[in-house]
C-alpha cells in the first residue's frame, strides 16, 4: 500500500511563545512550497524561520531555560559533545536505532511509509527498511490499530502511529478492551509490546477535533502506560524505553513542539518510563506539568524570580503511572503544588495528579492544592478565543502569588 502523497514539506510548529510574539504556523501544504524552511525557537524565545536542519546556524538554542540564575555560558553549542536536533528528528533518530537492533521494531499507520508521515517522525524510513516494515496503511484507525495488537501478540513490535491523536477515538475499542486487557484476560498468555505515538495538544488554529488531548480517554485504561514528551532529548529516551517495554505505551507528542531544537549526547541512551524530570530546583511551590505546557511555566518562572519567588518546576513526564517518589519529595519540602495542564479540567490528568497528591502527602500541604486546566470547551478555531482555553503564563503567576501569600 504505497502512500498517495509524496514530498518534502514537515508540519512546522513551534512551543508556546509570549503573546506578543505569537504567530501561526501553516499547513503541511503551505510548507511544502518552502522546501528546507523551518521554524525554531531560540534562546531569546523568538521565532526564527531557519534553513534545513542540515545547515542551522550554530546561534545557542535553550529548550529548559531556568529562569532562577543568569546564565553564566557563553560557549556555542558546537563546542559541546553531541548533535542538535529538532524534535521530530529525535523521534525519528530513536525509532532508527530500535529497527537497527530489533527486527522485530516495524511501524504502521497513514501515509508513514514513502510520505514519512504527517510530521516527518518516519521520513526515510520505508525506504531504508521496506515497505513491510514500514507499513502504509487504509484511512481505518480501527483496523490498522487492531492489526498492529495483533502483531504484538505473535511476537512482533509495532509502533503505531495515529496521524492526529483525535483520530485514535476510532480505535478506542481496540485499545482499551484488547490492548491493555489482553495480557490479563489471556492468563499471561499473551504480552502485548506496542507503542501507540502520534501528535496531539491545542495547536495553531487546527479546530476543535485537530486539537485534542487524549491523556483523560486513556488513563483510566488498565494495562497501559502513558509519556508525555516535551524536549529532544526525552522524546528519543522516551521512544527507546517504549519500544523496549513489554506494556503497551502511549506516547504523547505536543503539535507544536516538534521543531524544539536541542543538543543531545552521541551516546546511546534510554529514559526510564516511569521518570519525572526536575526541570528547576525550587523552595517556594512546587510547579508539576508535562508536553507544552512546560514551556509556559518556565516563562511564568521567569517573572517569578524576578518578583522574588522560586518556584520548583517537575516535568511529571509519566502520566500514568505518577513518579510520586519524586512529586513526594518536592511537595515535603516546598508545601505547596500548583499543577499546570493543557488537559481538559473535568477528569483530566490534574485531576487524578491532586488526588494521588491528596492521598499520600496531604500532612505536608500547608495551602490547597491548585490545578490550572483547558477549558471544559470544544477549542474554537479563531486564535484570539484559542487562547482563552489554554493556561497562559500570566495565570500561573497569579497562581503561585496568591498560593504563597
Amino acid at each position: 500500500m504505497a502512500a498517495i502523497f509524496q514530498g518534502i514539506g514537515a508540519a512546522a510548529a513551534v512551543a508556546a511563545l509570549p503573546p506578543a510574539e505569537k504567530f501561526h504556523s501553516q499547513s503541511p501544504r503551505f510548507l511544502s512550497a518552502r522546501k528546507g524552511s523551518l521554524f525554531v525557537v531560540r534562546s531569546d524565545g523568538r521565532p526564527s524561520l531557519g534553513s534545513s536542519p542540515r545547515s542551522r546556524g550554530a546561534q545557542r538554542l535553550i529548550t529548559n531555560a531556568v529562569a532562577a540564575k543568569a546564565d553564566a555560558s557563553v560557549t556555542s553549542t558546537a563546542s559541546k559533545p553531541g548533535h542538535e536536533l529538532l524534535l521530530f528528528e529525535a523521534l525519528r533518530e530513536g525509532l532508527e536505532e530500535e529497527m537497527d537492533r530489533d527486527p522485530r521494531v516495524c511501524v504502521m499507520g497513514e501515509d508513514v511509509g514513502h510520505y514519512g508521515g504527517s510530521y516527518k517522525v518516519t521520513k526515510g524510513l520505508a525506504t531504508k527498511y521496506g515497505d513491510l516494515r514500514v507499513l502504509d496503511t487504509p484511512i481505518a484507525e480501527n483496523s490498522f490499530t487492531g492489526m498492529g495488537i495483533g502483531a504484538a501478540m505473535t511476537g512482533l513490535r509495532p509502533i503505531i502511529e495515529g496521524m492526529n491523536m483525535g483520530f485514535l477515538l476510532l480505535a478506542f475499542n481496540q485499545i482499551s478492551n484488547n490492548c491493555g486487557m489482553l495480557h490479563y484476560t489471556s492468563g499471561g498468555q499473551f504480552k502485548i509490546p506496542v507503542v501507540i505515538r502520534g501528535p496531539g495538544g491545542v495547536g495553531r488554529q487546527l479546530g476543535a477535533e485537530h486539537s485534542q488531548r487524549l491523556e483523560s480517554y486513556f488513563q483510566s485504561i488498565p494495562g497501559i502506560q502513558m509519556v508525555a514528551c516535551s524536549t529532544p532529548y526525552n522524546a528519543k529516551g522516551l521512544m527507546k524505553a517504549a519500544i523496549r517495554s513489554e506494556n503497551p505505551v502511549i506516547l504523547f507528542e505536543h503539535v507544536l513542539l516538534y521543531n524544539l531544537k536541542e543538543r543531545i549526547p552521541d551516546e546511546e541512551y534510554v529514559l526510564s518510563l516511569e521518570e519525572a524530570e526536575m526541570v528547576r530546583p525550587g523552595e517556594h511551590v512546587t510547579i508539576l506539568t508535562y508536553s507544552r505546557m512546560r514551556y509556559h511555566v518556565m516563562q511564568a518562572a521567569k517573572t517569578l524570580v524576578n518578583k522574588g519567588y522560586d518556584p520548583e518546576v517537575i516535568d511529571i513526564r509519566s502520566l500514568k503511572p505518577f513518579d510520586l517518589y519524586t512529586i513526594g519529595n518536592s511537595v515535603k519540602k516546598t508545601h505547596r503544588v500548583l499543577i499546570v495542564e493543557e488537559c481538559m479540567r473535568t477528569g483530566g490528568i490534574g485531576a487524578s495528579l491532586t488526588a494521588a497528591i491528596t492521598e499520600n502527602f496531604i500532612d505536608y500541604l500547608d495551602a490547597p492544592i491548585v490545578c490550572l486546566s483547558s477549558q471544559d470547551v470544544p477549542t474554537p478555531y479563531a486564535g484570539t478565543l484559542e487562547e482563552w482555553t489554554v493556561v497562559q503564563p500570566a495565570q500561573i503567576v497569579t497562581a503561585v502569588e496568591q498560593l504563597c501569600q
